[in-house]
């Protein structure tokens, strides 16, 4: 699918990508309304709708992502209600094949996400992730959501990378546009995001559901 030996760098996204997004479709529309509901001893359904009119107000930006602003948005302690849900943090089962491969090639393995600083150290503490990356990155330390320019620039510049030998890999068609323009030279989608719901269709990328259809290609390549 890609010509190994014109990529040094692969950028993983986190959740959808490397983690399955269960445990964050159901933190945020499930048990954020719950919770909120019950707090404000308001119906469930008047939870949801309150919920939904507050993340579209900001999607797409830093805010979206940002604990921070959900914690004084409502009124939640949305770093402790995470907390609750850590066993349902599970990492995809392809990710530390194709990780572990990524390394025997030598090709460095950067993780690029807009998870907040606490949520990140909450899933590297409940999986084995950090031991397949060689950097993380989380679009909170630049200032930028991956959906802006300022963060690829952020990113290739942080880190010296010459972004037409970059792979890109996340669950989002938006995000992966941002990469495209970006400069980065290959892209890619998961279609699989949550193990729970069915499949995405990609449009504009290339799409796969499970990583080890990458790697017959790139254990032949050269390292």
């Amino acid at each position: 699918m890609f010509p190994w030996d014109k990529i040094d760098t692969v950028l993983l996204d986190m959740d959808g990508t490397l983690l399955d997004l269960h445990f964050d479709s159901h933190f945020w529309l499930k048990l954020v309304p719950q919770t909120l509901s019950h707090n404000r001893n308001i119906s469930l359904n008047e939870a949801n709708v309150l919920v939904e009119q507050a993340y579209d107000q900001v999607v797409g930006t830093l805010d979206w992502y940002c604990l921070d602003y959900w914690q004084q948005q409502l009124q939640l302690d949305i770093v402790m209600l995470q907390r609750t849900l850590a066993d349902r943090i599970q990492l995809r089962q392809d990710s530390m094949p194709f990780l572990h491969t990524l390394a025997k090639k030598h090709k460095t393995r950067i993780l690029v996400t807009n998870a907040h600083p606490h949520s990140l150290a909450l899933k590297l503490e409940h999986t084995e992730l950090a031991q397949g990356l060689d950097h993380m990155l989380s679009s909170h330390e630049t200032g930028f959501a991956k959906e802006h320019p300022q963060f690829w620039s952020s990113l290739f510049k942080q880190y010296q990378l010459q972004p037409s030998r970059c792979l890109f890999i996340d669950d989002s068609e938006a995000i992966l546009h941002a990469a495209k323009q970006a400069g980065v030279g290959y892209l890619l989608g998961i279609s699989n995001p949550d193990s729970k719901k069915p499949h995405k269709i990609f449009t504009h990328f290339p799409a796969i559901h499970d990583y080890h259809h990458l790697l017959d290609d790139l254990i032949a390549s050269k390292p």
